[in-house]
C-alpha cells in the first residue's frame, strides 16, 4: 500500500528555518513530479513548489528566493527548505507525488510562523 508522509513540520519564530521531508513507500514506481502545496485557514490549497524527474523547479511568486525544493530519487524523497520564514506561511503544508498512473497526497504537517 503506497503511503506518502510528510515530517518537519513545528513552531518557528518569523525569520527563522524549517526543512520539511517528504518520503513515498510502498511499491510506488515511475514518479514524475514531487511537490509541495499548503493551506492556510480559510483559504484554498495552493502550490508552494514543483520538482520533476529532471530535476526542475518551480515555485510560487511568495515563496521565490526563500524556499527551495530538492528530491532524492532513490529515496523516494523530496524536501522543502523554508528560509526567512514570515508568519504568512503558515499553513498545513501537503506533498504531492504524481505518477503516471496517479496522483498521491500525504495527510500534511502543520507549519506555524510566530511574529
Amino acid at each position: 500500500q503506497v503511503q506518502v508522509v510528510e515530517s518537519g513540520g513545528g513552531l518557528v519564530q518569523a525569520g527563522g528555518s524549517l526543512r520539511l521531508s517528504c518520503a513515498a513507500s510502498g511499491g510506488i514506481f515511475s514518479i514524475n513530479n514531487m511537490g509541495w502545496y499548503r493551506q492556510a485557514p480559510g483559504k484554498q490549497r495552493e502550490l508552494v513548489a514543483v520538482i520533476t524527474s529532471g530535476g526542475s523547479t518551480n515555485y510560487a511568486d511568495s515563496v521565490k528566493g526563500r524556499f527551495t525544493i530538492s528530491r532524492d530519487n532513490a529515496k523516494n524523497t523530496v524536501y522543502l527548505q523554508m528560509n526567512s520564514l514570515k508568519p504568512e506561511d503558515t499553513a498545513v503544508y501537503y506533498c504531492k507525488v504524481v505518477t503516471y498512473r496517479r496522483d498521491y497526497w500525504g495527510k500534511g504537517t502543520l507549519v506555524t510562523v510566530s511574529s
